[in-house]
């Protein structure tokens, strides 16, 4: 490894839990691609984030809980400072290739109060960008196969028969092969639009040549959001290819960067943003069907891959058991990169890039959830809980024991307590209070 801070690449799959890994033991599908990275790196066994993307997103962009900082699905404070603009701001080449969904989120019969609100993807602090979904919902198109990608202020005319995820690693190594000789180091985020509905056949499908997606046929009166949930007809057959085709695209990342001498010199952190779609079951270790929870705040919900590598610095072939969550992302990246908070900046996280190098750290004792939707579609409402490796307390005092229930089929009611459960009770519920 070189002299110079490392170059980071942070890639972040959507609606891929951690059962469909091979590596974790997930046997429905082929991921050879993340299989390698975990045998060349570290793979962790409790990474948990929020049971949907945009809360997953801005805590793994800002470091922060959800209520600091979250205004609505969909949107992300429009002044909010989040890991574009601090990397930009310490020196580092960065760019942003993928999903941003983080403006004007809501079509216009849906809470109407909240269109146009949230952060423009040219404001998010990042050099160069190439994203899917920057502006209004219902002009959004579609992220797969004859993408609408805004790039750099312009939409591309060149898209017609190319596959959403091939553009955007495309983009992300045509970036790194114009900014690997600079002085400075580079910062990729890869938000990809895989696995999320609606799902699709991928270039490796044998229908891809005959499928026509929504994005060339009129909308009815239906809007985008109706479509994303599968109304036009989206098959979950498909979301094989889907996972086995993002694997290989990842793989293509990867080998790049390894044809190029930055292995070394570069972190990646793959990692999920919530559980799997619920109309998808997966098998674990041949005997272990595990059907998608995404949106459930159960471990089915929050429980994601994490797959870290840098050869030289990760020690190969590494399962960390301990517990990390989607605040924690920040603080880790920035202390690969040496960096420090502004004064005043707030951060919940903590970092886990000492474990990454092979010491102890500082693990979690527990893990923090505030998950808020807020969108029309899903009522506001405000679950809390928190969590160990054992237990699990929700705010509104339902104790579950994560070693025999992790579907959360057994509540815990306080008056019928052993020693043991009140003793993991006590233990959680102050964090609340610490946490307002």
């Amino acid at each position: 490894m070189s002299d110079k801070q490392p170059n980071i690449v942070l890639i972040m799959s959507d609606d891929l839990g951690y059962e469909v890994i091979g590596a974790n033991g997930g046997t429905s599908y082929a991921t050879p691609r993340l299989d390698r990275m975990a045998q060349e790196g570290m793979r962790f066994e409790e990474a948990h984030v929020m049971p949907l993307c945009t809360p997953t997103r801005l805590s793994l962009m800002t470091g922060k809980y959800n209520f600091r900082n979250y205004i609505g699905f969909g949107l992300i404070k429009p002044d909010e400072v989040t890991f574009g603009h601090l990397f930009s701001d310490a020196g580092y080449n960065t760019c942003i290739s993928g999903k941003w969904q983080l403006h004007s989120y809501n079509p216009p019969d849906e809470a109407p109060e909240m269109r146009s609100k949230g952060q423009r993807i040219e404001d998010a602090g990042f050099d160069e960008f190439c994203v899917w979904h920057a502006h209004h919902t219902e002009d959004k198109g579609s992220r797969y196969k004859n993408p609408i990608i805004y790039q750099n202020g312009e939409y591309r005319d060149d898209t017609e028969g190319k596959y959403g995820e091939d553009v955007f690693c495309d983009y992300i190594i045509d970036y790194i092969g114009r900014k690997k000789d600079d002085d400075s180091p580079f910062f990729v985020y890869w938000p990809m639009a895989a696995t999320h509905k609606p799902h699709e056949p991928t270039p490796d499908s044998p229908e891809w040549e005959s499928f026509d997606p929504p994005s060339n046929r009129t909308l009815g009166g239906r809007t985008w959001a109706e479509l994303e949930e599968g109304s036009w007809g989206d098959d979950p057959r498909f979301y094989k290819d889907m996972v086995e085709y993002h694997d290989k695209v990842i793989g293509r990342l990867t080998d790049y960067l390894d044809e190029q001498g930055l292995g070394e010199d570069t972190l990646v952190l793959y990692v999920g943003d919530n559980g799997s779609p619920d109309d998808v079951c997966s098998m674990m270790h041949e005997h272990n069907e595990i059907c998608g929870g995404k949106g459930k705040t159960n471990d089915r919900g929050t429980h994601v891959p994490l797959i870290c590598r840098m050869p030289g610095t990760i020690p190969a072939g590494v399962v960390n058991g301990d517990m990390v969550e989607s605040t924690d992302f920040l603080p880790t990246i920035m202390e690969a990169a040496g960096l420090e908070f502004p004064d005043g900046y707030m951060v919940d996280g903590r970092s886990f890039y000492p474990q990454l190098t092979g010491e102890d750290g500082n693990p979690r004792d527990w893990m923090f959830f505030h998950f808020e939707p807020m969108s029309a579609r899903n009522a506001a409402r405000r679950i809390r809980f928190v969590r160990d490796n054992h237990w699990k307390l929700y705010e509104t005092g339902e104790l579950y024991d994560l070693r025999i229930d992790l579907d959360e089929e057994l509540p815990i009611h306080e008056a019928l307590e052993t020693d043991e459960q009140s003793g993991a009770r006590a233990r959680l519920r102050p964090i609340f209070e610490e946490l307002k």
